[in-house]
């Protein structure tokens, strides 16, 4: 039997709904998600095995125009992961409509020279003459192979985009083994679990300012897996509202990521949180060298 295999990078705006794509691709969670925008902050791969394929997704943060370094990386991460791809997705969000942020990505992801699906997501909670109108307003942006309606959320129209994207793979390898789903080292995913749930507990400028490094994972001789991971923020007043008044925000970011976390791995699991200040660590480029956004 003929295998066929790929690479297909995911793109587009902040908050279009990238990384629950891949998740509902994958059919399990590799990537966070969350209501924030650059939720994503690393090229993640998802894994899609099938009987005869594997397609290596590659999750992308949010393209955008950065006010700061970590955002200049960020962009710097996305036009690395498209420079060597054998398929595209242009996700652009139904709901919010089409506009200037598209056109940029969409002009810049010529780039990739392969060929480009787009995918205008949120069709849920879209009218349907307002997706009408975004794919009208998308199509003006360049030629792409494929225009496709979903909602990443509820699973409409993902059966549709894995049979276009597997039939689009050339004969190749198996890049991964059977049954790994993502190359997401244990320690950054739990990492990035925690993160999430500050996400959800956080508004204004502090999910931006928020980094999760794991410093401690051991799995002990009796089954536990005992973590330490420390939360960076970029001032004082931050770890205040991170902490929570009597600790109260980070004993609940701590229960709910230890949940999901042994929910995931199968196994029971002993969470640290710890909280530090590195002053505005976004904009200095030794910070964010040490906090794993290298250039």
């Amino acid at each position: 039997m003929t295998f066929h295999s790929g690479f297909v990078v995911i793109v587009g705006r902040p908050n279009v709904g990238k990384s629950t794509l891949v998740n509902g691709l994958v059919g399990e969670k590799v990537a966070i998600t969350s209501d924030k925008p650059q939720t994503t902050r690393s090229a993640i791969r998802g894994v899609l095995n099938g009987e005869s394929s594997q397609v290596v997704l590659i999750d992308t943060p949010g393209y955008h125009k950065p006010r700061t370094l970590l955002g200049r990386r960020l962009n710097q991460v996305v036009r690395s992961a498209w420079s060597d791809v054998d398929l595209a997705l242009f996700v652009v969000d139904g709901k919010a409509g089409v506009g200037r942020g598209d056109q940029k990505v969409a002009g810049d992801l010529r780039a990739a020279n392969c060929p480009v699906f787009c995918i205008v997501n949120k069709v849920d909670i879209t009218a349907k003459d307002s997706v009408a109108v975004a794919l009208a307003a998308v199509a003006r942006f360049g030629d792409f192979d494929e225009f496709i309606p979903i909602s990443a959320l509820t699973g409409d129209g993902l059966d549709l985009v894995r049979d276009l994207v597997v039939a689009r793979m050339p004969e190749g390898p198996q890049y991964f083994p059977p049954g790994m789903n993502t190359d997401q080292p244990p320690p950054v995913f739990v990492a990035e679990l925690v993160r999430e749930k500050l996400l959800s507990r956080t508004r204004d400028e502090i999910p931006h300012s928020i980094a999760v490094v794991t410093e401690d994972y051991e799995e002990r001789d009796d089954g536990l897996l005992e973590i330490n991971a420390r939360i960076y923020v970029e001032r004082e007043s931050q770890k205040g509202i991170v902490i929570g008044k009597g600790g109260v925000i980070l004993k609940e970011v701590g229960t709910e990521a230890r949940e999901e976390i042994e929910t995931l791995f199968g196994r029971k699991v002993f969470l640290a949180l710890r909280v530090k200040v590195e002053k505005d660590w976004q904009r200095r480029a030794h910070a964010l060298d040490r906090l794993g956004f290298e250039s």
